[in-house]
């Protein structure tokens, strides 16, 4: 396993070279290898652009009191990255039909785990290593009453009849075309479960269960939170200065953002019957909550 480094972390020895530990799993900035594959990698497979060149850091980058410092103008660079970081979380990672699917499979699991005992090998890794996607096609080929359910919802996954996001809620700290929450509501902001929904469901026609609804939870930053990373990175002017400096935003450009966290509430229905149903059970959850709804 590779841990991340950190700032916080001791070196295990006054010799040691910490910054080699940065360059697979950085915990002090978030700027490593491991991105540099992955973003390229994906950007590459979904056919999307990627306008961040990590050629350009590994050629330019070097390493002062022990950690691995980057020109000053690479700041934009390295922006790119994090921001095209935060774009596949947005546009890939976490699209609707992907947190969809994934519900599904999830609940699939939940439902087959009396008769497969999936959770039973968590505790045993001689068991545990085995898990891997194979047991998707095990719960679909499988002929056993027992797994009739969990068997109907893989075949809905296959035909695309999918659990349908019924609206969408943008917490951000800043405005948003969604929704705009202000900064102490997002410092303080608890999870939506199906239970706040079901509860706000207003008296009269069906009434909403818990399990006909599914919430998804997103949070996306720039890999520190609320913080900006580029704030815990150190740059160099040039090859003959051996000084090392952060770079704050307003030095580089105004119109970079304020905000370096979304937080993105998306409630489904189970169901495609329900859909306005709990539509506006969500509404009447932020009303009630906040005082507000998206638009």
């Amino acid at each position: 396993m590779i841990l991340a480094s950190s700032e916080f972390a001791l070196p295990r020895s006054s010799s040691e070279k910490r910054f080699l530990y940065d360059i697979v799993a950085n915990g002090r900035n978030g700027i490593d290898v491991d991105k540099f594959d992955y973003i390229a990698r994906d950007c590459r497979a979904c056919g999307l652009g990627c306008n961040f060149e990590f050629q350009r850091l590994m050629e330019t980058m070097r390493v002062l009191d022990d950690e691995i410092c980057y020109r000053a103008k690479d700041y934009l660079t390295i922006h790119k990255l994090f921001a095209t970081r935060a774009d596949l979380y947005r546009t890939v990672y976490t699209h609707p039909k992907v947190k969809a699917i994934e519900l599904m499979v999830v609940d699939a699991l939940v439902l087959a785990n009396d008769y497969l005992q999936i959770s039973s090998s968590i505790q045993d890794p001689a068991e545990y290593w085995k898990l891997d996607d194979s047991i998707i096609k095990t719960i679909e080929t499988s002929p056993c009453p027992e797994l009739k359910e969990a068997r109907e919802l893989i075949l809905r996954i296959r035909r695309r009849n999918l659990y349908q996001a019924c609206l969408y809620w943008l917490l951000f700290c800043n405005f948003c075309n969604e929704y705009a929450v202000p900064r102490d509501i997002m410092d303080n902001f608890k999870k939506v479960t199906p239970h706040d929904i079901v509860c706000s469901q207003k008296n009269g026609g069906v009434m909403l269960k818990e399990e006909d609804v599914a919430v998804s939870n997103v949070k996306i930053d720039l890999t520190r939170g609320k913080d900006n990373p580029l704030e815990s990175i150190h740059f160099f002017k040039d090859y003959e200065s051996d000084e090392k400096f952060t770079i704050p935003d307003e030095r580089i450009s105004h119109l970079l953002p304020a905000s370096c966290q979304d937080m993105i509430v998306r409630v489904y229905s189970k169901k495609p019957e329900l859909v306005e149903k709990i539509s506006e059970a969500f509404e009447n959850y932020q009303l009630k909550t906040y005082g507000i709804k998206a638009q």
